[in-house]
C-alpha cells in the first residue's frame, strides 16, 4: 500500500505543479483554457486518491493525527507531497 500511495503522490504532485505553473498561465495570459481542462480532471481524480490512500495508510505507517494533518496539507502546497515522500515514506 505505501508503494502505491508513494506513485499516486508523485503523479498528484507533477500534476499540480503542470496545473499552477504552465497551464493557469496559459489560461490567463493567452487566454486559451486547453491546458486546464486536460489537466484539471487527472489532477483532481489524484487529488482525491491521495486523500483518501492517506487517510487508509495512516495506521499501517503509525501516523498519529498530526503526521496526519501535516500530510494531508501537504496536497495543496506545491512541491508538498515530495516533501511527504522524503520526511514519511522513505
Amino acid at each position: 500500500m505505501k508503494s502505491i500511495f508513494r506513485i499516486v503522490s508523485f503523479l498528484e504532485g507533477i500534476s499540480y505543479l503542470l496545473l499552477l505553473f504552465i497551464a493557469t498561465p496559459i489560461k490567463y495570459f493567452q487566454g486559451d483554457e486547453t491546458y486546464v481542462k486536460m489537466l484539471g480532471m487527472p489532477h483532481g481524480l489524484l487529488f482525491m486518491l491521495y486523500i483518501v490512500l492517506a487517510i487508509v495508510i495512516k495506521k499501517e505507517m503509525n501516523w498519529n493525527s498530526k503526521t496526519l494533518g501535516i500530510v494531508l496539507l501537504c496536497s495543496i502546497i506545491p512541491f508538498g507531497t515530495f516533501y511527504v515522500d522524503k520526511k514519511y515514506l522513505r
